[in-house]
């Protein structure tokens, strides 16, 4: 229901109020700490505002007429309700900066959010600042999304390809995807590169529906003219990144993986990359939440500007 044109605002019901328990216009400007002219003119807009005279001035001070008596008590009642709203915004205003909720995808949760969390840590605490509470659940790009959707999480970081209509996102980082295999598979013997077609023919030990990692290859295969219901069933469908490597070096099936969770595997040959160049596997990593455009106040500002800041620091070691 739209409230009147007619209607108050609390700034003028204080001044009633303040009027009522002091009895002059004088006193009640001390009380809320405003001059007696600031209290006279605000007096005078809510009697215009509502039609209704309110108070009448005498030899003693200011005295309020019936309709006034009336109203102040509304007044006290509507300002002692303002009071408790005001500490409850308070408190989740203090609960945002000390308490996140975060639901990251599995490559984002593994690879990178450690990190940050440390750094951001290691920050508050330089500056004395509340340290935020943090709980941290892995998951899948879809379920991630699912989460900040119903408030269950205050922000997610999720791997699709494109950002999920409803939420507002940022992009926050950047990986690329990679063909592996094991050592001793026969695609690491060879010396010309996978095509699209092959890739999208070869049964892969493949992420489950729902990940970011399938669904950026399902969208590279299709960049490339590759139609996804051509694409092989999948050897395995596994939840996570741990397991698919397992699985690929005990299957001797190719996987297409994440750069960032495969790093230390490719550096010791533990893994083979198989080149793709008919594919671009580059992807952006994107933080989402719900509401304006700018992050949440508190805690999930504070990491995502710590984070982009973290971005900035590196890219300028990187080209220095």
């Amino acid at each position: 229901m739209v409230l009147s044109s007619r209607m108050p605002d609390l700034a003028e019901f204080e001044v009633l109020v303040a009027i009522a328990e002091t009895g002059s216009l004088g006193a009640a400007a001390r009380k809320i700490g405003l001059t007696q002219q600031a209290v006279s003119a605000r007096l005078a807009s809510i009697e215009a505002n509502t039609g209704i005279k309110l108070a009448i001035r005498t030899p003693r001070g200011s005295q309020l007429t019936p309709a006034g008596v009336i109203v102040a008590e509304w007044a006290h009642r509507l300002l002692d309700v303002a009071h408790h709203v005001d500490a409850g915004l308070a408190s989740l205003r203090s609960e945002s900066r000390t308490r996140m909720r975060i639901s990251a995808s599995q490559t984002v949760a593994e690879q990178l959010l450690p990190r940050w969390l440390v750094s951001l840590r290691a920050a508050a605490e330089r500056a004395g600042a509340p340290v935020p509470e943090v709980t941290l659940t892995a998951t899948n790009s879809d379920h991630a999304i699912t989460a900040v959707t119903v408030g269950a999480a205050d922000v997610g970081f999720i791997e699709n390809p494109a950002a999920p209509c409803g939420l507002r996102s940022r992009v926050v980082a950047c990986d690329e995807l990679v063909v592996v295999v094991a050592p001793d598979h026969k695609w690491s013997r060879r010396r010309r590169p996978i095509t699209a077609a092959e890739l999208a023919q070869t049964p892969l030990v493949a992420r489950e529906s729902g990940s970011g990692t399938r669904d950026s290859l399902i969208a590279a295969l299709q960049r490339s003219g590759c139609d996804p219901e051509d694409q092989a069933p999948a050897v395995l469908e596994l939840s996570s990144a741990a397991a698919v490597r397992a699985a690929v070096l005990a299957s001797h099936a190719p996987a297409v993986m994440s750069r960032l969770a495969v790093a230390d595997d490719l550096a010791f040959g533990r893994l083979r990359e198989i080149a793709t160049p008919e594919l671009d596997l580059r992807r952006q990593l994107r933080a989402i939440w719900v509401g304006a455009r700018t992050p949440p106040a508190g805690a999930v500002r504070d990491l995502l500007s710590h984070i982009a800041i973290m971005h900035t620091s590196r890219q300028t070691a990187t080209d220095g």
